[in-house]
């Protein structure tokens, strides 16, 4: 494993952007692995309701990724102040900056997924309903790429800013009394069609982000017709990562990683 220095976004400056600093400069900070072949990558979105990025949901999932033959890509997408669409053109733009340096991350343009965990799992979400081909009329290459993620992970997350939503994860997207065209636009369960990219979604029972938030989106997928695995564990806390110190949950990287060989994320 070698973890590279961050790469910027947009080296001139992101869209939208309020200054020069840290937080309004998305970057994102490669975990790459040694292969005689390319190798597949996926992009990682840690949570913090969109107010920060949670640590233990960051650089531990990279490394995961990279013990089980993942190419990861911690993405520091802006959090508040910034709100949407900046959170979203974040993370579009790391999905296409990745596929256009495939080669030079030695990864497969074609195999490039996400994970989000909370409210960085709407996120990926987000991006996995919220997407484009690329427009092939633009100067900047990068943009000329597509940014519909191969697949995606949700770890316990908020998808609905319905009657199950997360209100301080809306509040910090979208404000406290968003257009309720805006609020159906990011509530997710109701973007999902046919094209939706495949999905593995694990949540607890009694999380406070409530577990209707993976229902809904399985159910969703069910209706197209989208591949997808779930799985409801009986009790855990929100914002468990790896859960390695929870006996009842550690389970979940393995399952994943079994459905990241089945989905051929794994060779």
């Amino acid at each position: 494993m070698s973890v590279e220095k961050p790469l910027f976004l947009w080296p001139e400056g992101a869209p939208f952007a309020k200054g020069t600093g840290s937080e309004d400069c998305p970057k994102i900070t490669p975990y790459l692995i040694k292969s005689d072949k390319p190798v597949s990558a996926v992009i990682v979105c840690p949570g913090g309701g969109y107010g920060g990025r949670a640590g233990h949901e960051g650089g531990p999932i990279a490394e995961w990724l990279n013990s089980i033959g993942i190419v990861s890509f911690l993405l520091d997408y802006r959090v508040t102040p910034y709100m949407h669409p900046c959170e979203l053109m974040d993370i579009q733009r790391a999905i296409r900056y990745v596929r256009f340096n495939a080669k030079k991350f030695n990864i497969d343009p074609k195999r490039v997924g996400a994970i989000g965990f909370s409210a960085g799992g709407h996120l990926v979400s987000t991006a996995g309903t919220h997407y484009d081909k690329g427009d092939q009329s633009a100067s900047d290459p990068i943009e000329r790429e597509g940014c519909r993620p191969d697949l995606i992970i949700l770890s316990y997350p908020v998808i609905s800013f319905g009657e199950y939503g997360h209100h301080g994860s809306m509040v910090n997207l979208i404000g406290e009394n968003p257009p309720d065209e805006l609020r159906n636009f990011l509530s997710n369960e109701t973007q999902v069609t046919s094209d939706t990219p495949p999905a593995f979604l694990w949540h607890t029972r009694d999380d406070d982000v409530l577990v209707e938030n993976s229902f809904l989106f399985a159910r969703a997928l069910k209706k197209c017709n989208v591949p997808f695995e779930m799985h409801i564990f009986e009790s855990g806390p929100h914002g468990l990562g790896l859960a390695q110190e929870n006996v009842n949950l550690k389970i979940w990287p393995k399952l994943c990683e079994m459905w990241l060989g089945k989905r051929g994320f794994i060779k």
